[in-house]
């Protein structure tokens, strides 16, 4: 999606967890026609957690027939994007001709590299009969010796990732490895994402060994150290400590995060480069033109002046 900087939340919520070291409290705006959007990365008191530079959490919103989303075409560059539906439809369109109707439960990653452009729309099927829409999407901000690699597309069904199924939670592995199963989708660092539902009363354990963790609460509550939480939350944990999360009533929650970049990154609207220089030549290059069109769109977003 496309954003603009807004006046994030400095504070999160009071925590008395060892373990934590962050709470987040995403903020919410109103983008029009009640699709809410509630952004909780980067943060006043936190840019990344491993590489995800960007997380907004959108809806749930009901659309009529007739309405839907149209985010029209946008560059990026830097970065990787996944976009992660629990309900509704998006199309995908990017300059480098892939074309995808993205589906709940599936994984798409476009990596941007030294640059793409692309839009969202809703289907035209769903946009007739009106839809529901609940998702997520994230950006991971890439090593600095990647942040130039070609642009890519990769889509795996929701049929297609792993999963497991315990008594009272499923965990299905977006990308890279937890609860001992690994993702098929391939990265240029390391990094994790993985959907969790639990029943009330669950008990989900939070993998150690990833260096930097955390999880959003994208519904429900759930008990760490006798403390609560209720969603949506992005809980942020110091690293080495092992977390067993208690679901109060059912939940569902994200584990996310990997290795920390090498160093801090500048953020202009939907570029993201560790050089201030690089995301000039960014801005010029959507602003001249130097961008592919997206096939297939004769719109486009202009440079914010």
């Amino acid at each position: 999606m496309s954003w603009q900087p807004s006046n994030d939340p400095v504070l999160g919520d009071p925590m008395s967890c060892d373990a934590l070291d962050l709470v987040i409290v995403p903020r919410t705006r109103d983008l029009g026609d009640g699709f809410a959007v509630r952004r909780a990365l980067p943060h006043g008191k936190r840019q990344m957690v491993g590489p995800f530079i960007f997380f907004d959490h959108f809806g749930p919103v009901q659309f009529v027939s007739g309405k839907g989303m149209d985010v029209r075409p946008h560059p990026h560059i830097g970065l990787a994007t996944v976009t992660y539906l629990f309900d509704g439809s998006i199309m995908h369109r990017d300059s480098e001709g892939n074309v995808q109707e993205i589906a709940p439960g599936a994984m798409n990653l476009m990596t941007a590299g030294r640059g793409i452009a692309h839009s969202e729309r809703t289907p035209d099927a769903q946009r007739a009969s009106g839809q529901q829409m609940l998702g997520l999407q994230s950006w991971i901000a890439l090593p600095e010796g990647s942040e130039e690699i070609d642009p890519s597309f990769q889509h795996y069904a929701a049929g297609d990732l792993p999963m497991i199924s315990e008594r009272d939670f499923t965990a299905r592995v977006i990308a890279g490895s937890s609860f001992g199963i690994s993702s098929p989708v391939k990265m240029v660092s390391p990094w994790f994402y993985t959907e969790v539902t639990a029943a009330a009363g669950a008990t989900v354990p939070l993998d150690p060994d990833h260096e930097e963790r955390a999880i959003y609460v994208v519904d429900g509550e759930v008990e760490i150290a006798n403390e609560r939480y209720e969603g949506p939350r992005l809980l942020i944990f110091r690293p080495g400590d092992r977390i067993t999360v208690k679901a109060l009533k059912a939940t569902r929650m994200m584990f996310l995060g990997g290795d920390a970049l090498e160093g801090p990154r500048h953020i202009w609207w939907n570029f993201v480069s560790s050089s201030k220089e690089r995301i000039e030549q960014a801005k010029q290059d959507w602003k001249t033109g130097r961008f592919a069109a997206v096939p297939q769109e004769h719109e486009f977003i202009p440079l914010p002046e």
